[in-house]
């Protein structure tokens, strides 16, 4: 296990823990350190950690104010498993994004519930326009933002907008509070017979906690648009201890 803290942690700020790995397709690190200065930028003092085992730990657990998570499909312990829906339970948030958080741990349906959806597929582009790249299953598509959404402090102000990446296509339930939704059309090479509306972005509760999640965020140039980043940062700041009090 490894972990640094941001220069510039006070004793009296609130602490956020980055927890990174899994598959490298969704640049973990790179995407993980656009946040950083922001965090540090509201007040948090940040630890990274390379390894979930961290959320065994009860005491760092229990001084945690977020959680964010980029890790995407691997696995979790018994112990940390148990860790982090504690945590939550008790009130630490827990953000993320795309795969690091709707794609982590698939084995595990404690997971999964306590984040209320995962990553079911990302349709493909016809078969005549794939080239064995990841761009593959990049379709052009709208992220559409609910009528709650247009008030909730996450995505007030924001409008629906187009991106061209993945488009997730996930299975939730009715505990989730859906700020976005996508919509995958039907297409005569896919074997749906109607257009199916997926949540794109949402919260939870969970306990004394809050649960962030976008499917937004494939790749760090997704992460630079400037509707997933300040749905992103909002989101990691709602989901905190500390506004969730």
């Amino acid at each position: 296990m490894t972990s640094s803290t941001m220069p510039g942690a006070t004793g009296g700020a609130r602490r956020a823990l980055v927890v990174r790995g899994g598959w490298e397709g969704h640049h973990p690190v790179d995407a993980t350190e656009m946040f950083l200065p922001f965090l540090t930028a509201q007040g948090f003092a940040v630890r990274v950690e390379e390894s979930n085992e961290i959320y065994a730990d009860r005491d760092e657990m229990a001084h945690t104010d977020l959680i964010v998570q980029c890790v995407t499909m691997s696995d979790i312990s018994r112990d940390a498993l148990t860790g982090l829906r504690g945590a939550v339970e008790a009130g630490t948030g827990l953000a993320g994004w795309h795969g690091g958080i709707a794609d982590s741990y698939r084995a595990s349906s404690d997971y999964l519930q306590l984040v209320g959806g995962q990553f079911a597929t990302h349709p493909a582009r016809h078969p005549d326009e794939r080239e064995g790249g990841e761009a593959d299953n990049y379709l052009p598509h709208t992220i559409d933002i609910t009528e709650l959404g247009r008030s909730h402090e996450i995505t007030a102000g924001i409008e629906g907008f187009a991106l061209d990446t993945e488009q997730y296509w996930v299975l939730t339930d009715d505990l989730n509070d859906v700020l976005a939704t996508t919509t995958h059309p039907v297409q005569p090479y896919h074997p749906w017979h109607r257009p199916i509306t997926t949540p794109a972005v949402w919260t939870r509760r969970w306990g004394s906690g809050r649960v962030f999640v976008a499917t937004p965020g494939h790749s760090p140039d997704i992460l630079r648009d400037a509707n997933v980043r300040t749905i992103i940062e909002r989101g990691m700041l709602w989901a905190s201890r500390t506004e969730s009090a």
